[in-house]
């Protein structure tokens, strides 16, 4: 009985857990840099680690050394909570998602609707904590989050609920099991795959859905004003949610951790 619980303890705090997953948010942002430096002609991250690869560790560090600076104008409860809730309900959400087996750290029937609020509840909250902090460009950067929302909402949700047809169930952990018994989801409803890749990248505000966070225009949008501890969490929590809708469409769409040949780690990542 001890031994089952240290076991279990082990895979929420450990692997695959919450320390697997906040390294594989790490690892994540290190390799959109690179390809994106790529792209522009650059090196991206170069010297911390091998080739780079601790970067955003350091600048995770970096941000908690920072001051953390409240607005005279915000809403002080809400500004302190919106950072807080925006790292832990994706890093929560991987407990529904099958990591490296079949079976989900916690599963039942219903989990995938409950993953498909969490999204909405996500994206909600960063309209809040643009209003929270009381400045202009954090207002305008939350209101276009909640307009773009508008915008993709339904076909996400659709596309997220599709893969329950052929299954015949609610639960993720169903889902890929079905598809281990027969064949990929994507084979049958490549449609839907390529609508919940777009629609993700507007959930992730990711190029060319990246207006609530424009630069050039309001600045960093809805999280204007944090800065510090707030800002570490916020930017891992976005590399995180990032992770986990990798992790939703592999799981979804393509199988789950245990389909190919190679290692279930590499599989979901």
């Amino acid at each position: 009985m001890v031994s089952e619980t240290l076991i279990f303890l082990g895979q929420v705090l450990i692997f695959p857990g919450f320390l697997f997953i906040i390294l594989l948010a790490f690892f994540a942002e290190w390799a959109v840099r690179k390809i994106t430096g790529r792209i522009q002609n650059r090196l991206g991250p170069t010297y911390t680690g091998y080739m780079g690869i601790l970067q955003p560790i350091a600048d995770f560090i970096k941000l908690l050394r920072k001051e953390d600076i409240t607005p005279t104008m915000a809403d002080k409860i809400f500004f302190l909570i919106f950072p807080i809730m925006y790292f832990s309900l994706p890093l929560t959400a991987f407990s529904l998602i099958p990591m490296t087996e079949v079976q989900a750290l916690t599963y039942f029937e219903g989990d995938l609707i409950l993953l498909t609020f969490i999204f909405t509840i996500i994206t909600a909250m960063v309209f809040l904590g643009g209003f929270s902090s009381g400045n202009i460009f954090s207002i305008v950067g939350g209101t276009r989050s909640a307009t773009q929302l508008l915008g993709y909402e339904i076909p996400l949700v659709f596309t997220l609920l599709c893969p329950a047809i052929p299954a015949g169930s609610f639960s993720l952990t169903t889902i890929v099991e079905w598809q281990q018994n027969n064949s990929w989801i994507i084979w049958t409803q490549p449609l839907g795959f390529g609508i919940i890749l777009t629609c993700m990248l507007a959930e992730l505000e990711l190029t060319p859905f990246d207006a609530p966070e424009a630069e050039t225009e309001i600045v960093a949008g809805s999280i204007t004003e944090f800065s510090g501890v707030k800002l570490a969490l916020i930017r891992l929590g976005k590399n995180i949610k990032l992770v986990l809708a990798s992790s939703l469409i592999s799981a979804l769409y393509l199988g789950g951790p245990e389909q190919l040949w190679i290692l279930p780690p590499i599989m979901i990542l």
